[in-house]
């Protein structure tokens, strides 16, 4: 659940090297837990204290006490993104055990225990005075991709363009099917629970920049939002530097997992951008259906079925893939992240998503403290 709106947590404004060349930066939320039990603690103070110096610009508490941010700095090359989050993530599960707990990338806690207080901040505070016991769980984890564009109106097209493309991220990125002890039933329960915040939907169509602010100012005068960091769509425009932020997607159980999401973000802003610029106008899904395209990918992931917002019609979720792949694979070669993309899409369907592999451990196992000791092992990498 993320409550900062910038690019990389003590990174600098992004910098665009010309039309076909976009940087890319990630944001990456865990969940500190039990060694022993899994559960949630409130452990984010002792966590800090251990992070080494060098790092904390890049370290950040989040809303819950049970919660710990990373960003990596933006960058050109995947392999930048990969050394940072390999980095950044290392450094961090050996903080947490110095601090005697676990570091999980994973989109919310599956075992039972008490909720963790929310962090001690203004703001935080005041959220919950709002919006009370919207509060859900021990917290909710997830990555968020930012991508360079050259100014405002130009992202609010890209916003528009990018849309229809966002329930088969989703869908991709799916790593919370335990909570409470139980079998959801859903591949991301971090999105299920994630709703109950009224600001927290579907990326609207945009008719201008100026359309954009107004509903941003109308939102927040309407009292479902304290502030533009309120603002919980799928993709929205950073508050503070030149990006187009998408949201949706549970935190990546490894490093491999958010590369590849970063390198299709990357790629789908680059083909939006395309677009714009030879007057290819978005499709303007019905946001009924597409509200419909993300509950399916949340309770599907890749294992079932997709909408096709195309047709309207269900068709297996892998299908839904392999298309997001052809429609971008232009800007893939444009990036040199083809091959890179395409082997790590590989391994994808080996292993299937985060929660597939969660439910793959429990079902050889039949106990989650094996799920939470494998998900801290693909988080480490």
């Amino acid at each position: 659940m993320a409550m900062t709106s910038g690019v990389a947590v003590g990174a600098t404004a992004p910098e665009r090297t010309g039309p076909d060349r976009l940087t890319v930066g990630v944001e990456e939320e865990f969940l500190l837990v039990d060694p022993h039990t899994g559960a949630a603690v409130p452990a984010i103070d002792l966590v800090m204290a251990q992070v080494p110096a060098e790092l904390r610009g890049q370290v950040e508490r989040e809303f819950q006490t049970s919660q710990i941010e990373i960003g990596s700095p933006p960058g050109l090359e995947l392999s930048s993104i990969r050394h940072s989050l390999g980095v950044l993530r290392g450094a961090l599960a050996d903080a947490a055990e110095r601090a005697g707990v676990r570091v999980l990338a994973i989109g919310t806690g599956p075992v039972a225990g008490p909720v963790p207080p929310v962090v001690d901040k203004p703001r935080f505070d005041r959220m919950i005075a709002r919006f009370r016991l919207l509060v859900p769980g021990p917290g909710n984890n997830g990555m968020h991709v930012h991508v360079g564009v050259p100014d405002p109106d130009t992202g609010v097209r890209v916003l528009n363009h990018i849309r229809p493309w966002l329930p088969v991220l989703h869908a991709m990125t799916t790593n919370s099917p335990y909570s409470e002890g139980v079998d959801t039933g859903y591949a991301s329960w971090r999105s299920v629970e994630w709703e109950r915040w009224p600001s927290v939907a579907p990326t609207p169509y945009l008719e201008s920049y100026a359309h954009y602010e107004r509903l941003i100012r109308q939102l927040i005068a309407s009292g479902v939002m304290l502030d533009e960091g309120m603002l919980y769509w799928y993709a929205r425009l950073s508050a503070k530097y030149p990006t187009v932020e998408v949201r949706i997607g549970d935190v990546c159980p490894s490093v491999d997992d958010a590369v590849l999401v970063a390198g299709l973000v990357r790629a789908l802003v680059a083909t939006a951008m395309a677009d714009v610029a030879a007057g290819r106008p978005p499709v303007n899904t019905d946001h009924h259906l597409l509200v419909a395209a993300h509950w399916r990918a949340a309770h599907d992931g890749l294992e079932g079925d997709g909408v096709d917002l195309a047709t309207g019609e269900l068709r297996p979720a892998w299908e839904l893939v392999d298309q997001l792949v052809e429609r971008v694979r232009p800007a893939l070669e444009a990036h040199d992240d083809l091959a890179e993309v395409t082997d790590l899409l590989a391994g994808l369907r080996r292993h299937g998503t985060g929660a597939a592999r969660q439910r793959a451990v429990f079902a050889r196992s039949g106990r989650l403290e094996d799920v939470v000791a494998e998900v801290a092992r693909q988080t480490r990498g």
